[in-house]
């Protein structure tokens, strides 16, 4: 299957923007001192909310690459095609 250099772009663009915003959530999540992601503030003791979403970051982090991947790997297809026209 091939990817039109728009839809590509779209995919890398879209797999940098999930990096980001879920690392940042994942630090986030780690500094919380409001007791929702750790009981008492003690990194020892993890709420069900703290792997509840520490699991959704993953998961999207882990589509995120994969999908900006697929767009990467588009733009180098995209490349190496003759100019034609």
């Amino acid at each position: 299957m091939k990817l039109s250099r728009r839809t590509s772009w779209f995919l890398s663009a879209f797999g940098v923007w999930s990096l980001v915003i879920w690392t940042t959530f994942v630090k986030n999540l780690w500094k919380d001192s409001g007791g929702q992601a750790f009981t008492g503030g003690d990194h020892s003791q993890p709420t069900a909310f703290f792997w509840v979403h520490l699991l959704l970051a993953l998961t999207s982090l882990a589509l995120g690459l994969a999908i900006g991947t697929l767009g990467l790997r588009g733009l180098r297809a995209t490349r190496r095609e003759p100019a034609t026209g």
